[in-house]
């Protein structure tokens, strides 16, 4: 029987397999570094974005603030408070403005339109809200306006009085228009035309 032995100082082995890991090992290593290089680089290119938009948004607050830093200190001290008295007007929820054209839709004769309407303060007098305005009406019948403002003096709701009045005239007619200042008094819970029907009742609110 014949048995072969090695004999060899240092054993047969395979020596690919270690490069071929190593190789494996850097290829993976290169791909997550070269990931992670663009997802900075990404990461960067989004940051800078982002950032000239907060710059930008600034600047435009900035100057939107100086522009209307500019228009009060144009105004007068009157038109300032008509300003705050308007805002607040239309920050107070419980003065509805849906309301007022409700009420002073009851109160115009057909004959009579509404043109403009502005608010030139806000008021409260004893516990109730108030608001003076500025009414433009336009009509080619001046005693519906009369009526009209007989009317609303009546309603428990609205008070007002004649400031004037001009002729208007366009190619195919002509029209007069008036302006009226008004105290809008709303009752809670009532409508002009129901404190029209019961004024006791409505004004014991």
């Amino acid at each position: 029987m014949i048995v072969e032995l090695n004999l060899a100082t240092n054993p047969f082995r395979n020596r690919a397999i270690p490069y071929l890991l190593a190789f494996v090992l850097f290829l993976i290593g290169a791909t997550a570094t070269a990931y992670s290089i663009f997802s900075w680089r990404q990461y960067k290119a989004e940051e800078e974005i982002i950032r000239n938009q907060t710059e930008q948004m600034e600047s435009e607050i900035a100057s939107l603030r100086q522009q209307g830093a500019e228009v009060r200190q144009q105004l007068t001290p009157e038109q300032q408070q008509i300003l705050v008295a308007a805002h607040q007007l239309v920050a107070n929820k419980s003065f509805s403005w849906s309301r007022l054209f409700a009420d002073l839709e009851r109160v115009l004769p057909p004959s009579v339109s509404a043109s403009r309407i502005s608010v030139q303060n806000v008021f409260v007098e004893g516990e109730r809200e108030k608001a003076e305005l500025e009414l433009t009406v336009i009509s080619r019948d001046f005693g519906s306006v009369m009526s009209m403002i007989s009317a609303m003096n009546n309603s428990g709701v609205f008070s007002a009085e004649l400031r004037g009045q001009d002729l208007q005239r366009t190619d195919h007619s002509s029209y007069m228009e008036y302006r009226l200042r008004v105290i809008y008094s709303p009752a809670y819970g009532y409508s002009a035309s129901d404190v029209a029907e019961n004024p006791r009742e409505a004004n014991s609110q």
